[in-house]
């Protein structure tokens, strides 16, 4: 699994297994934004029913597994956050960025674990098979 990330300073790809990161050269990171109805919204993702939203509050990520229907916090003790990625094939592995680290989940954000690798400032997270 591969975290496509647009920083100020270029796109890499990071290898989320072994946390190795590489220029990227494939195709630009497109972010669709989704239109919520959530206060504070600052980026958000979604892959089927699931849907992640970055906000301006702490903690700083809302999740719903029912499209957007129920809400419920998530992040507890993270950084502010810039980006977030919902893997189409498994919604339970997730993306978080913040302005220069990625944290990952892989159960649907209950817990997060951070990922060594340190990046120049972060604009945009996909997430790639």
């Amino acid at each position: 699994m591969i975290a496509v990330v647009t920083t100020v300073a270029g796109t890499f790809a990071i290898d989320l297994d072994e946390e190795e990161v590489e220029p990227w050269l494939g195709d630009a990171v497109a972010v669709t934004p989704l239109e919520l109805n959530l206060p504070r919204l600052i980026a958000a993702a979604a892959a089927g029913s699931t849907v992640v939203a970055v906000v301006d509050t702490k903690p700083p990520l809302v999740i719903s597994h029912d499209a957007g229907v129920t809400w419920r916090e998530s992040g507890r003790g993270l950084p502010a956050g810039r980006a977030v990625a919902v893997f189409e094939d498994d919604p339970d592995l997730v993306v978080y960025a913040t302005r220069n680290r990625l944290y990952l989940s892989r159960d649907g954000g209950t817990f997060w674990s951070s990922l060594a690798v340190e990046l120049p400032e972060i604009e945009a997270v996909d997430l790639r098979s």
